[in-house]
Formats: C-alpha cells, sequence, structure tokens
C-alpha cells in the first residue's frame, strides 16, 4: 500500500474538460434560469452529455467525486430550505401540508398499478415503481422555490414541507425496498421501523430544543446579563454563530444515517433548529435592548453625540445580523454551493440515465403514457388550494376574522367591530375630531368598515395559479425517485437479469419526464405571474396579487 499519493501534473485535455464542464454548468444554468427559470434541466443534460450515458469524457473517477461532492450541495440546498421556513407558517399549514403530501404519495402509488396492464409484472413490481415516482424531488423544489423568489411565501412554506413529507416516505420506501431485495418478507416490521425512527427522531429533536436547549440558554443568558466579557463578546460573533451552525448541521445528518432514517430529512431539521436558536438568541440578547433608549435620547441630543449613537447602533445591528443563520449562511456557503455543489449534484443526476438504451419504441410510448399518469398524480395535489380558494371567496379569511377587537364610539355605547389589521385606518378617520351626531359616527364607522373589506378582499386568491404552481412543482421526481428505482433495479425487484429490465428503463422515462416538465411549467407559471403584477401596479397601484394570501412573505 502506498505511503502517499504521487503528483502528476494534468494533462491539458483533462484541463479543458474539467474546466468546460464547470464553466457550462453555470452558463447553461444563467441561460435557463432568465428564461424559465429551470436552469437545473440544462444541468441534467449536460451530465448526460459528459457522464457515461453520452460522450464520457469524465473519467469514472471524476463522475463518482462529482456525485459525492454533488450530494453535499443537495445536504446544503435542503439545509438551506429549513433556514428559510418559517416555524409558525409551518404549524398553521401543518394539516395543508400533510393533506398535499398524502395526495401526493397515494396516487402516484395507485396508478403505478396500471403497469400491469402495459408489462408483465406483479403487484410487488408495480408497487415499488410507485415508490420511486411517489417521492418529489427536494433539492429540484428548493432550487425551483429559491429561484421564482417563493421561499418564505405561504406557498412556499406548504410545498417545501409537503415535499419533505413526501421525501421521508420515499426514503423509508428505499429502506423497504432494500430488505425486500434482501429476501426480506413483507411485513410490519419491514415498513414501520423506517417510520417510527424518522417520526422518533424529530420528536425527540423538538422537545430537546423545547425544554433542554432553550432553558439552558436562557439560563446562561440570564447570569451574563449585559456584561460584555470576552466569552460574551465571542458568543456574538458570526464565526461562532457558523461553528455552531455547522455542528447542528453535522451531527444530525450523522445521527440520523446512523439512526436509519434520512439525512436530508435531518438536513432540513437542522436548518430549522439554526434559525431557531438564531430567534431566541436574538429575542433575549441584552444587546439589542439599549437600541430603543439611544434612539430617544438622539432626538434632544448633540450632533455629535447623536452621530456616536447612530454609528453605535449601525455597529450593533450589523453584528446581530451577521449572526442569524439566514446572513451565516450567505456569507459561507452560499458561493460555492450556488457555483460548485448544486451544479455537480443536478450532473450526477445526468450519469445515471442510460439514455442509449431508453429510445426502444416499446420503451418509449410505455414511457410516456407512465409519465402523463405520473404528472396527473402530482397535479391533483394543487386541488388542494383550489378548495380552499373557494371557501374564502365569499368572505375574509379566517386570520382576518379571529382577530377583532371592540371600540366604543363617542356616541352611544355601542360597540364597533374593527379588523385588528386596520385598526390604524379606522383610527385615522374617526380622530380629527369626534362625531358631533350619531350620523357622523355611523359614517366614520362606515369608510371604515369598507375600507377593511377591501383590504381583506385583496388577500384572497385571485386565481388557479397558487393551485398549478403547487402541483406543477410537486412533479418533478429528481434524485429520490432516481435513487428509489436504481435500488429495486440493483436488488432485482424489477427482475433484471443482464443490463436494465424494460421496468426501470420505463420508470427512468416516468422520473427524467417528470423532472423536466415540472420546473419548466412553474418557470412559465411565475414569469405568467410576474408579468400580471407588473400589469396590477400599472392599472391599481399593485393592489390585486395573482397568488392572493398564497404569495404573501410570512413575517420573522
Amino acid at each position: 500500500m502506498a505511503s502517499a499519493l504521487s503528483y502528476h501534473e494534468p494533462s491539458i485535455s483533462t484541463l479543458l474538460v474539467l474546466s468546460s464542464f464547470l464553466l457550462l454548468l453555470n452558463i447553461l444554468n444563467f441561460l435557463l434560469n432568465k428564461i424559465l427559470y429551470c436552469g437545473l434541466i440544462g444541468q441534467i443534460l449536460l451530465g448526460i452529455l459528459y457522464g457515461t450515458p453520452g460522450a464520457n469524457w469524465l473519467s469514472l473517477e471524476v463522475q463518482a467525486a462529482v456525485m459525492q461532492l454533488g450530494y453535499i450541495g443537495l445536504i446544503l440546498v435542503v439545509y438551506e430550505g429549513g433556514l428559510s421556513t418559517d416555524i409558525a407558517t409551518l404549524r398553521s399549514n401543518l394539516a395543508l401540508s400533510s393533506l398535499v403530501a398524502i395526495i401526493g404519495v397515494s396516487l402516484p402509488v395507485a396508478l403505478s398499478f396500471t403497469l400491469m396492464v402495459l408489462l408483465p409484472i406483479t403487484p410487488l413490481q408495480a408497487f415499488a415503481a410507485g415508490a420511486a415516482l411517489c417521492s418529489t424531488s427536494l433539492g429540484t423544489t428548493f432550487t425551483v422555490l429559491t429561484t421564482c423568489g417563493l421561499t418564505e411565501s405561504r406557498l412556499g412554506v406548504v410545498l417545501a414541507s409537503a415535499a419533505m413529507m413526501d421525501d421521508v416516505v420515499g426514503l423509508v420506501m428505499v429502506q423497504v425496498i432494500s430488505n425486500l431485495g434482501q429476501g426480506g418478507e413483507f411485513g410490519a416490521v419491514t415498513v414501520v421501523r423506517p417510520v417510527l425512527v424518522s417520526v422518533g427522531f424529530a420528536v425527540v429533536l423538538v422537545a430537546g430544543c423545547r425544554w433542554i436547549v432553550g432553558p439552558v440558554i436562557r439560563t446562561v443568558q440570564g447570569k451574563v446579563g449585559g456584561s460584555e466579557g470576552r466569552v460574551v463578546v465571542l458568543l456574538r460573533r458570526k464565526e461562532t454563530a457558523f461553528v455552531l451552525h455547522a455542528a447542528v448541521l453535522v451531527g444530525l445528518v450523522t445521527g440520523a444515517t446512523y439512526a436509519g432514517t434520512s439525512g436530508l430529512y435531518a438536513a432540513y431539521l437542522a436548518g430549522a433548529v439554526a434559525t431557531w436558536l438564531s430567534n431566541l438568541m436574538s429575542s433575549i440578547d441584552p444587546a439589542s435592548q439599549p437600541a430603543v433608549g439611544h434612539r430617544d435620547g438622539a432626538q434632544i441630543a448633540a450632533t455629535s453625540h447623536a452621530s456616536e449613537t447612530l454609528e453605535s447602533t449601525r455597529s450593533g445591528g450589523e453584528a446581530e445580523r451577521r449572526s442569524t443563520g439566514r446572513t451565516v449562511y450567505e456569507d459561507y456557503y452560499h458561493a460555492v454551493v450556488e457555483r460548485v455543489l448544486k451544479p455537480f449534484f443536478f450532473a450526477s443526476i445526468g450519469f445515471s440515465i442510460p439514455i442509449t438504451r431508453m429510445f426502444a419504441a416499446a420503451v418509449v410510448w410505455r414511457g410516456v403514457v407512465y409519465s402523463i399518469l405520473m404528472i396527473i398524480g402530482k397535479l391533483a395535489c394543487g386541488l388542494c388550494l383550489v378548495r380552499f380558494a373557494s371557501s374564502t371567496s365569499n368572505g375574509r379569511p379566517k386570520q382576518v376574522k379571529s382577530q377583532k377587537i371592540r371600540s366604543k364610539t363617542p356616541s352611544g355605547p355601542a360597540a364597533t367591530e374593527v379588523p385588528l389589521q386596520n385598526l390604524s385606518t379606522s383610527v385615522r378617520i374617526a380622530t380629527p375630531s369626534p362625531p358631533t351626531s350619531q350620523q357622523d359616527s355611523r359614517s366614520s364607522t362606515q369608510v371604515a368598515a369598507n375600507t377593511s373589506c377591501k383590504r381583506s378582499t385583496q388577500t384572497a386568491p385571485l386565481s388557479l395559479y397558487p393551485a398549478a404552481i403547487l402541483g406543477s412543482a410537486m412533479v418533478a421526481r429528481g434524485e429520490i425517485g432516481f435513487l428509489i428505482s436504481a435500488v429495486a433495479e440493483s436488488k432485482g425487484i424489477y427482475g433484471a437479469s443482464d443490463g436494465p429490465s424494460e421496468l426501470f428503463l420505463v420508470v427512468t422515462w416516468a422520473v427524467l419526464v417528470c423532472t423536466i416538465i415540472g420546473p419548466v411549467v412553474v418557470g412559465l407559471l411565475v414569469k405568467r405571474v410576474k408579468r400580471l403584477k407588473k400589469s396590477e401596479r400599472r392599472k391599481s397601484g399593485g393592489r390585486k396579487d395573482p397568488l392572493g394570501i398564497w404569495g404573501m412573505v410570512a413575517k420573522k
């Protein structure tokens, strides 16, 4: 065994291939994102061209290294999705996300049994095919959401949560199919154990954060108080936040993998935990409290003192900004993930597509038919938002209805209900002069009511775009679909003997078509929505949003 790796200068052909591969990944991503918001499609096609399915310009060792680095990029993409998820919005939409996930899993699996008509396969093989198509690509979903600017919207939270649930189910299916391929029986233990591990991991993590980590941080913060010692200054530095967040990410991914659940699932939870820690630290940080007092003092102090106070406040705000999970990610991870690791991941998907064996006539038409069925199975998820739109179109949204206060008018004891979000408007209308008659009071109240009704109807869904975007974004299968089908093929569940089986090629067709069509349709829809928004701004001052409440960004 060699004691060291001898250094050899790479040949010029190797350098040209690698440099052109990396440059074209970013160039195609930029161009296709500008046109259709789906640069990842170009990266997948470039992986097919440079990899084993195409020209085979990259050696197997390089392709393996790109695949491994790309998976690190996938973990960080999912981690970024966890950082961008608002916990309060996620909790309020948990039931809706669960319904979307259930539809996204059950319909593709049920429709997959139609393969028994197209191919001579068993019900177990049809179930394995449906397992590969029940998942939703987390990497593709978060990439599309980030590119379209919907990550922090209510629609983005519902979509990310549903995709995560589908991914957990898909990764459980990987373990189930692996056990079945090893000669295991289709019993309760084979299915229930991976599910219980995933649920238990989340429960233990939430309980630990709520009853252990939170109280410990509050206790330590209370003891140090407002001191400015070295330890406190060190804890506020962005480098410290980077180390802590990286430790959380690595620890959770490692623990989840050894426990038997998905590392991607743990990466998403790690992002949510990092955001929760940042919010907790900022809410109890004494350094952020004097800022308000400084502001009031600056109004009556001398100019020099006000300038010093403003500079101090700005410095404190910059330090606080750099300690959040999102800003730490942007400072340390964002550039390398966007330019190297994430392109490598989508290119590695192209490495695994047997493009040369997928164009036999029998495989093509069966693959197209199965792809259409799988697209329909995921598009049905958008019906959840259509139902919600019809229930709120006749009145104000539930959030607005529940937030009311009662105020007494000067002319009488009668109470008037005013939505909380429109309190400032109603006060401005009523306060210039007290009503001198009951008619003036009624007029004031009526104006406030009309204003609140107008604002409430502006947040109602105005079109089918939210439902269409949700259903289309759920279509992409991506890495999880390829992973499940590859495991089923390697374990012999698809009935392969020599070379890829026909069922594997049909499933690969469906995964590939769904992964390409989903982001393209979402990109076209988002492009259309943005044009409508610009048109509404010119016509009515931007008061109508085609996405309605689903396009609203949750306030942190």
